[in-house]
């Protein structure tokens, strides 16, 4: 067993770790840490992140307190 994939998912935000030191505060890496997790999500599941993140935001606008997981995402697109 190897943990490959799960390596592969998070390459991009350790990469680009330097980036957040360009958000010139802490709160700005707080924001953008979801976003790497969604959206690598996102790839795994074989999922547009762009579409899986309107999607969310419109379902969070609408219907406040409410989530769109990429998961679930999936599953309202077959």
């Amino acid at each position: 067993m190897t943990n490959n994939q799960a390596e592969r998912s998070i390459r991009p935000a350790v990469l680009g770790r330097n980036n957040h030191h360009g958000s010139k505060s802490k709160r700005g890496t707080e924001v953008a840490a979801p976003f790497y997790s969604l959206i690598g999500t996102c790839r795994m599941l074989a999922v547009n992140p762009a579409e899986c993140l309107l999607a969310a935001a419109t379902v969070a606008i609408e219907s406040p307190g409410e989530v769109l997981l990429p998961h679930e995402f999936k599953r309202q697109k077959r």
